[in-house]
């Protein structure tokens, strides 16, 4: 498109142009005062004095020029005004810039659908109003690699790839929370399985009474509560024999699925917390059964769970508690079988110093007879922090029948102490070299090394 000025006044503002006309109009003005008594001299004499007849002819020539420049920017102006374009305006004085850090980003805003609204029986549209931005999803993963080696027979050095656990959390409002974890673990016909190892929904309703329903970790003792699905977050390499997951060869119900009642208890200085659960249980009909009931329940039984825990404020670190867990089993062609499990612990988590402590019982008594089989067993472990190094050590012992009432005959004895050392290489990575001295029954043993990489992202 063609500039609507012309190319004189390309680039002038509004107020150069007005300015222009102004002096045009006041030297038109001043030039025809000047030139009309001259002009009528002239005409009546012919040498006319004060004005020769070049000078008269040049000023009346510049004067022809100025109003043909007048009628170019009345023109231009009439184009502006009917294109509704105003001129630029005048610019400012250069400075130097000032240099200032750039500001932060803001977060990104994520456009959500529309809360669903429904329609009241009075025709008015009723729905829910909520932030948004609350509701954003946050993940948090964690995975480990492995290389272990021993002399158990059966086995082979070999590297292996740990879990790659996806923690999601989300506050759906500001009482409600959600929380997951999702794990990726490789078995070992090293093929790769999908699994939902918690899946929770939690109504925060005060600090004494709070409600969580979905897959939770059963609150037995203090281990399986303190560490989940993560190898970054606890100081060894792996969990104590007690406390292995159902698919590892684990005897207790790690998993549950169903609702937990839990808050604080008014005691003061003492610190006092509880724990009520109440859940589907352990499957044990046949050993081919998925051991955590996800969907159905073998029997209409329920598994229930009552723990009991106290954080006193004079000892900044040291927790212990009490944990009772009661259950019916159903195997398949054999008679029912009533479960107990009883834990008690005493821990005390510093921050250079860890001394964890916790003696598991099951007791097992099928119905119809008069035996019971009793499972008793415990781990103590210490560790203490030098500055990126944390040397640990462990010992353990558990001691399931060969030939119980439920199928426990991969656990046995098995008993013996374990060292190791990690290293945090930065706050995001760890390096773990364990060493496990681990004696069966009949005099057997065997050892194993492992090192390992942990990581959190």
């Amino acid at each position: 498109m063609r500039h609507p000025f012309p190319q004189s006044l390309r680039g002038q503002s509004a107020r150069k142009v007005s300015a222009l006309i102004r002096r045009t109009l006041a030297l038109r003005l001043l030039l025809g005062m000047l030139l009309s008594p001259a002009l009528l001299w002239a005409q009546q004499t012919d040498s006319p004095q004060g004005l020769e007849p070049q000078t008269a002819q040049a000023l009346l020539q510049r004067i022809d020029q100025l109003e043909t420049r007048l009628k170019e920017v009345e023109t231009a102006l009439a184009k502006v005004q009917a294109l509704n374009v105003s001129p630029l305006p005048p610019q400012p004085a250069v400075t130097p810039p000032t240099v200032t850090p750039p500001p932060a980003p803001a977060p990104p805003q994520i456009e959500l659908p529309p809360v669903p609204q429904t329609e009241s029986a009075s025709g008015q549209t009723v729905g829910e109003s909520m932030d948004l931005n609350k509701t954003l999803m946050r993940i948090r993963g964690f995975g480990d690699v492995d290389l272990v080696g021993g002399t158990k027979k059966g086995t082979t050095t070999s590297f292996a790839l740990g879990q790659v656990n996806l923690f999601i959390t989300s506050d759906l409002s500001d009482k409600f929370k959600f929380l997951s974890e999702v794990v990726f673990e490789a078995g070992s016909d090293n093929v790769f399985g999908v699994d939902v190892e918690r899946f929770l929904l939690t109504y925060l309703f005060n600090d004494y009474v709070n409600l969580a329903v979905g897959r939770y970790h059963t609150s037995i003792g203090y281990y399986n509560t303190a560490y989940h699905h993560s190898t970054w977050l606890q100081t060894a390499t792996g969990r104590p024999f007690l406390f292995r997951f159902e698919d590892q060869g684990g005897i207790l119900p790690i998993h549950n699925v169903g609702g937990s009642l839990f808050g604080r208890i008014p005691s003061g200085r003492l610190g006092l917390h509880y724990i009520a659960e109440v859940g589907n249980g352990r499957a044990t009909s046949t050993p081919q059964s998925e051991p955590v009931q996800n969907e159905v329940d073998e029997n209409n039984h329920k598994a229930v769970n009552f723990a009991i825990f106290a954080r006193p404020e004079a000892v900044p670190g040291l927790q212990t508690g009490f944990s009772y867990y009661r259950d019916l089993l159903t195997p398949m062609n054999m008679p029912k079988v009533s479960q107990t499990i009883m834990d008690t612990y005493v821990v005390y988590n510093g921050r250079n110093f860890q001394w964890l402590n916790e003696v598991v019982l099951v007791r097992e008594a099928p119905h119809g007879t008069s035996r019971v089989y009793n499972i008793p067993g415990f781990y103590t472990q210490l560790s203490r922090r030098f500055g990126a190094f944390t040397p640990y050590f462990r010992y353990q012992y558990i001691n399931a029948p060969l030939q119980g009432p439920v199928f426990y005959t991969n656990v046995g004895l098995q008993t013996g102490p374990s060292a190791g050392l990690r290293y945090d290489v930065s706050e995001f990575v760890a390096w773990k070299l364990q060493y496990d001295y681990n004696a069966l029954k009949a005099g057997q043993s065997f050892q194993t090394l492992a090192l390992q990489a942990s990581f959190t992202f």
